[in-house]
């Protein structure tokens, strides 16, 4: 039978015929590729049906763990994302946050810094595509099969002993030192004195703090022990411990690039102390910044009470036993006046603190930390507070006539103890603005005679080329500060560099020093400069009786003479003049902590007398060419 195509059949079976053509054409050409849906195989464990039937290794990885702990392991996820559960005697630390413990003695305590740990947020790696394989580099297969990442992480630990067993005797002992045990080994998750010490490093604490520091990809195990003590001591120790990844959140010691405190002066019940440059920086927002901080904190502890022995490391030993303290749990205390202040060559920013209430003749140990700022979150890089530089001062004696005084409004450099009386000046404000006055009285006249030297000249036509009337009015400033506001020392202090002034009068209390004490000076009874004091107002008005003084330094006569003209007629004495050793002192022979003469911004520390100086140390040839003894005696 014959069949016969429409038209319509005829142009559909031409179309069917041409679209198979160039299906066939198209595929030889481009030989495309299409996306297949195929399982692949990535040897997990991962069992997704129960159905599926196990094979006996598979079960026997399912089933129960050592202790009857059921611990799933998954080949494709690093053991510490799953987490690990602290046991039952442990403590898990978090990172930056602090634990604090009660440790009996011949007791430890263990706690754990989980391996997840060891990046801190800022560490994070970059977010990938999920089928992106990690590099090489970045996992690697430990022998159970499991990934793990390559790069080690440094961790900080870091305690600090916050109170201690007291002692039941009058002996001048100390309970022991708390010992620190840290294991990263699988074998040893439970340091401490009866672990092999193989797997386990031990630091003793000092001084109530210990600092560790490893380098690890692995969970850290730690333990803080107290050895057995002896029936002399009662009590136990607490204790705080942090573990980190970005720092330590505990410190002491910190000397390397960091300030260090000095002690300025003191008087019978006052001390004054500063601590170094905070910054030397002419930013003005840079100085702003350090004039607006008070970073520190400090404390002082009486030489003879052991309370802080054996936590002098400690900031919250120190925060919880030191006697006195300029912050106390993060929040000031009316113990300590601190400020700022711009005193000494250079005039940088520097925190000072001012101590009142001590002991007269005692000596103390003050003690700088970097302040804890409890109003904010402490879960941060030392939010446990870092404890750093020492040093030791002593009261003067209890006659009363030394005063300290400090932030005067024209002798601003002025920061030291002064002649005083208590009966005449109870108050030591009072007596510092008396002194400040009469300097700034004296201070017009000369402002008057220099209102006939040229100042506002051209440069070729003032009075000299290196200085001009601006150097002069400085110059002229410190030494007339220093000269008008002695230096004062106990009457008792035998030191050959000290001026003895009004040995003929009574101490404020009536009393006059001891024969012994006078003898000495038997031969100088009828001198004024022994008779009087330099300041004639300090007798008028002061009355404060027998003392020394710690004599200005030469180098601020010879800076007056070289910074201001010629025709104001300022000239000084040499040393080998008549009156040279009762009107000035050297710096020749300063000893530690000695100061031998007087200048501005000068504290108690052995230093290099050129950084101090500055401009003030002249050279000896200024010394030779000065012809006439000043009348200041």
């Amino acid at each position: 039978m014959h069949w016969q195509l429409s038209p319509l059949q005829s142009r559909l079976a031409a179309s069917v015929i041409a679209t198979v053509l160039l299906i066939i054409l198209y595929l030889s050409l481009f030989n495309p590729q299409f996306a297949l849906a195929e399982e692949m195989n990535l040897g997990s464990r991962i069992i997704l049906d129960e159905s599926i039937p196990l094979d006996v290794q598979q079960r026997e990885d399912l089933e129960m763990r050592e202790g009857g702990i059921y611990e799933p392991e998954f080949e494709a996820f690093d053991r510490s994302i799953l987490g690990r559960a602290a046991t039952a005697d442990t403590t898990a630390l978090t990172n930056n946050v602090p634990a604090a413990m009660n440790i009996a003695a011949g007791a430890s305590y263990v706690f754990v810094f989980d391996s997840s740990q060891l990046s801190s947020r800022d560490d994070s790696p970059p977010l990938e595509l999920r089928g992106e394989p990690a590099p090489a580099a970045q996992v690697a297969r430990d022998e159970a099969g499991s990934l793990r990442k390559r790069a080690n992480s440094t961790i900080y630990i870091s305690a600090n002993t916050c109170l201690q067993p007291s002692s039941n005797s009058t002996a001048s002992s100390n309970p022991p030192q708390l010992t620190l045990y840290v294991s990263t080994s699988a074998d040893n998750t439970n340091p401490g004195p009866d672990a092999d010490i193989v797997d386990q490093d031990e630091v003793v604490f000092t001084e109530g703090a210990v600092m560790y520091n490893l380098t690890t990809a692995d969970t850290v195990y730690v333990a803080v022990g107290a050895s057995n003590m002896s029936s002399d001591f009662s009590g136990i120790y607490n204790v705080q411990i942090a573990g980190s990844v970005d720092g330590w959140y505990h410190s002491y010691g910190e000397t390397a690039a960091d300030v260090n405190l000095f002690w300025v002066d003191s008087d019978t019940t006052s001390v004054l102390l500063e601590t170094s440059n905070l910054t030397t920086s002419r930013d003005p927002a840079v100085e702003a910044a350090a004039m607006a901080a008070r970073p520190y904190a400090m404390f002082a502890q009486n030489n003879e009470d052991p309370s802080i022995n054996g936590l002098r490391n400690s900031y919250c030993g120190l925060n919880n036993n030191a006697q006195i303290a300029a912050v106390r749990n993060g929040q000031a205390t009316t113990e300590v006046t601190t400020g700022m202040t711009r005193r000494g060559v250079g005039a940088h920013p520097k925190q000072q603190f001012y101590f009142s209430g001590l002991n007269s003749s005692t000596n103390y140990t003050g003690i700088l930390a970097r302040n804890v700022d409890n109003a904010t979150s402490t879960s941060v890089v030392g939010g446990g507070g870092a404890v750093l530089s020492t040093t030791v001062f002593q009261t003067k004696s209890a006659y009363g006539n030394c005063q300290l005084i400090f932030n005067l409004t024209f002798c601003d450099q002025v920061a030291y103890a002064v002649p005083s009386n208590n009966q005449t000046f109870a108050d030591p404000t009072a007596l510092g603005q008396f002194y400040d006055d009469y300097a700034l009285s004296l201070y017009d006249g000369f402002n008057k005679s220099m209102q006939l030297i040229p100042c506002e000249a051209d440069d070729t036509q003032q009075y000299s080329l290196a200085r001009n009337c601006t150097t002069c009015h400085g110059a002229y400033r410190n030494w007339l500060c220093s000269v008008t506001i002695p230096r004062c020392e106990d009457f008792s202090v035998t030191d050959s560099f000290l001026q003895p002034r009004a040995i003929n009068t009574t101490f404020p209390d009536g009393s006059t020093p001891s024969q012994d004490e006078l003898a000495q000076y038997a031969g100088f009874k009828d001198q004024l400069s022994y008779q009087t004091s330099r300041n004639p107002q300090i007798d008028a008005v002061v009355k404060p009786g027998p003392y020394k003084e710690v004599l200005p330094c030469e180098e601020l006569c010879y800076d007056l003479v070289q910074n201001c003209p010629a025709a104001m007629g300022f000239t000084c004495p040499r040393p080998w003049n008549i009156g040279f050793n009762t009107s000035y002192g050297t710096m020749t022979g300063t000893n530690g902590s000695t100061i031998t003469c007087n200048y501005p911004g000068n504290f108690h520390v052995k230093s290099d007398a050129s950084s101090l100086m500055g401009s003030w140390l002249l050279t000896a040839v200024v010394m030779l060419v000065t012809t006439t003894a000043a009348s200041w005696q």
